[in-house]
Order: structure tokens, then sequence, then C-alpha cells
């Protein structure tokens, strides 16, 4: 008995970190979607990311001393790269997208980033099983069914667009990724990243007119950004950086079909967003196809970061 103490103590803590980044990466959508009622998109972004990255630089300063933040040029801009198209691409245009469209649609057409790396992939001469090519296939059916239908009352047109063109970026992000230069520790990438993504959003917002008046933001809107930094990007970032290293891939990236389920509920609960029919049989489509490329992946270890915060290992 007492040999078999230690593991089933980490089985416990595989389900639960796996339970907190099935719930805390659902609810990023919903968190998002209250701090935008009065904040800019981009700007509340930026204040996201860049306070969640000095909490994060201070805490690795104190842990393990400046040396962590020790990598070269090359590595300093593959980072800043990966979190310019992660968090202002992606995670920035998750939160203007959510401004036209409700919360469960953007969290359905955001888990198509499985289908995008799988495309890419090919698109570098990796051939995929034929089962992952069919998955890739009916994904992007329902993705399509989706996108046509409009989401019924759910979405308009814009924020379809800019949703998709979000996952896009995050895909590239993903992918690239594993193919530049990136900084040895994990989390000091994911600090760069942050900090990237953060002013990358600051010029976004600036550009396109964002203004931040203190004034207008309400005592709702500052908790759900207070939520997204400690709770969506801190330890959602933490329990999946270390499910990765103690639990098997395939488990893992089983979040990528669970958080748009999550979001979806939450909208229906917390804002009474209302699920069509168009949104319930497409969304069901891209998850059966996402669920087919992450099953037939199983034995890869591919970058997967969640749709609405993280990250080779960053977070929605």
């Amino acid at each position: 008995m007492t040999a078999d103490t230690p593991g089933k103590r980490t089985s416990l803590l595989v389900w639960v970190a796996l339970g907190i980044v099935y719930v805390v990466w659902g609810s990023t959508y919903l968190g998002i979607a209250i701090a935008i009622e009065t904040l800019p998109p981009m700007l509340s972004g930026a204040l996201r990311f860049i306070s969640a990255a000095l909490l994060l630089g201070a805490f690795l300063m104190v842990k393990r001393g400046p040396g962590v933040f020790r990598m070269t040029r090359r590595e300093f801009f593959g980072a800043a790269l990966v979190g310019l198209l992660l968090l202002t691409g992606g995670n920035g245009m998750v939160a203007v997208a959510e401004q036209h469209i409700s919360t469960g649609l953007a969290a359905l057409l955001v888990a198509s980033v499985p289908l995008w790396l799988v495309v890419f992939r090919i698109a570098v001469r990796d051939r995929p099983q034929v089962l992952t090519l069919a998955g890739v296939l009916v994904g992007f059916g329902g993705v399509a069914a989706v996108s046509l239908s409009g989401g019924g009352v759910s979405g308009s047109t814009t924020g379809i667009v800019v949703i998709l063109l979000a996952a896009a970026s995050w895909s590239v992000g993903s992918f690239l990724s594993a193919r530049i230069a990136m900084p040895a520790n994990t989390f000091a990438a994911s600090t760069v990243e942050m900090v990237a993504g953060g002013l990358g959003m600051i010029l976004v917002g600036a550009v396109s007119g964002e203004r931040l008046d203190l004034a207008a933001v309400s005592g709702r809107s500052w908790a759900a950004l207070v939520y997204l930094i400690l709770v969506g990007s801190l330890v959602g970032f933490t329990a999946y950086t270390w499910l990765l290293g103690n639990a098997p891939i395939s488990l893992v990236s089983t979040y990528a079909y669970v958080n748009p389920v999550v979001a979806v509920i939450l909208g229906v609960l917390v804002l009474q967003e209302q699920v069509t029919v168009q949104i319930l049989l497409g969304g069901l489509v891209i998850l059966v196809g996402v669920a087919l490329v992450v099953s037939t992946e199983r034995k890869r270890r591919p970058k997967i970061p969640e749709p609405a915060e993280p990250v080779t290992t960053t977070t929605s």
C-alpha cells in the first residue's frame, strides 16, 4: 500500500490540474466578455498580460535569480514573435470578436486551432496519418457550417471573420514556436511572450483609437480582469505546464475539446447567451474533428495551446 501511495497522489494531482485547465481556460472566454463590457478589448488584454508577466517574472527572479532570463538575442526575438502571434493576434482578436459574437461561438471556432496546426504540418511536408486528415476535414466542415450560417442570432459576420483570424494567428504562433530558437526556460519564455504580446496590444489599441477611461470602468470589469490575470494566466498556465511534465500528452490535449463546452455552458448560465441549433450542430462536428485529430496524434508531442490564452505554453 505504501509503495502505491506516491503513484495515487500523482494520479490525483493530474486530475486536479486537468480539471483546473478544463474549467479555468474554458472560463476565460466569459472573463474576457465581462472585462470588455467597460474596458477596451486590446488595452484590457495588455493590462492582463503585462501584469501577469510582471508577477511571473518577479517570482522567477526571487526563486531562481536573474540568470533565469539569460538568453540569446535570437531566442529573445523568437519568444517575442511568438508572443505577438499568440497574444496580440490570437488573444487580442478574440476579445475584439467577442464584441460581436457570443463567448460560446468564439470558443467553438477557436477550437479549430489543432486543425490548423495539421494544415501547417502538411505545408512543410510532414505527412499526418489518414485519420488525422479525416479529423481535419470533419472539423473544418463544422467550422464552415457555423461560419456560413453566421451562428444564428449569436454571431455576426464581422465577429466570425475576426475570431477565425485569431485562431489562424494562434496556430501560426504555436507552429513556429517549435521551429525557431526559444529560451530554454519555459517560464522565462512565457514572460517574454506576455510582455511582447501586451506591448503589441497597446500599439494596436492606440492605432485603432482605443482609450482607457478609468472612471467608466465598472467594478465587474475590474474583477473579471483580476480573474484573468491571477486565475486565467497564472493558475491555469502553471497547471498546464505541470501537466506537460507529469501526464500523457493525449490526456492533456483533451482540453482542446473540453474548453468550448465549458465556455458554452458558462455563457448560457452567466450571460444568458442563446445557443442556436446551428451552433450546437456545427460545434459538435468541430469537436468530433478535433477529438479525432488529438486522439490520432497521441504518440506525438504537439504544442497545442489553450484558445483563449498562452503559448506554446501561454494561456488563453
